[in-house]
């Protein structure tokens, strides 16, 4: 971890090559960015977050997920597809005792019911197979389906290399932050009119 209360603590990757995981580098520059986003630069690390509803789909083993509730995002929530990687997923929250709750599930699937509760932030780090098409009809889930609270935000991570995601109309205010080889995307959810 890097930032907020699980500062330094080193988590396990599963076997093989499963996943992609953020870099740190990324992964930190995205933190400064969503706490100047919501205007908490002044709080301590772990509680730059504090209060925000995190959602973190295509999760992998935890990294993101767990430096959200590192810097006190609660609640926070992984989703990762594959069992074997979610169970890394758990083992890494349950080593730094970090509040996140993962779900196995595809990413359609679990985005094709209603909201439980809206997340204030939902990241979404798709492995780079996975198309535009399908991208944007998650994106367009998170929506659609009241997973994203009426001022949240989207963050999508993709490689420089690939087209920019296509969003929804109801998200707007987009913007884009480029770390080498790989992009990050943001956009806000419209107001309602």
């Amino acid at each position: 971890m890097i930032g907020g209360r699980f500062r330094g603590q080193r988590l396990a990757a599963p076997p093989g090559d499963r996943t992609r995981p953020t870099s740190d580098r990324v992964r930190e520059a995205v933190f400064s960015s969503l706490v100047s986003w919501l205007g908490t630069g002044d709080l301590p690390g772990d509680e730059a977050l504090a209060g925000v509803g995190f959602l973190d789909l295509y999760g992998g083993s935890g990294g993101v997920a767990i430096e959200a509730a590192s810097r006190g995002a609660a609640p926070v929530r992984l989703v990762e597809r594959d069992a074997k990687v979610a169970a890394v997923a758990r083992r890494n929250a349950g080593h730094v005792s970090a509040a996140v709750q993962v779900t196995t599930a595809p990413v359609a699937a679990f985005l094709s019911g209603s909201a439980d509760v809206p997340y204030d932030i939902v990241w979404l780090d798709p492995p780079y197979a996975v198309g535009d098409e399908e991208l944007s009809a998650a994106v367009t889930s998170v929506v659609e389906h009241g997973w994203l609270a009426p001022d949240g935000l989207v963050v999508v991570e993709r490689s420089s290399r690939t087209p920019d995601p296509v969003l929804p109309p109801r998200l707007d205010d987009v913007w884009y932050r480029r770390y080498g080889e790989t992009t990050i995307h943001y956009a806000t959810r419209k107001a309602a009119p």
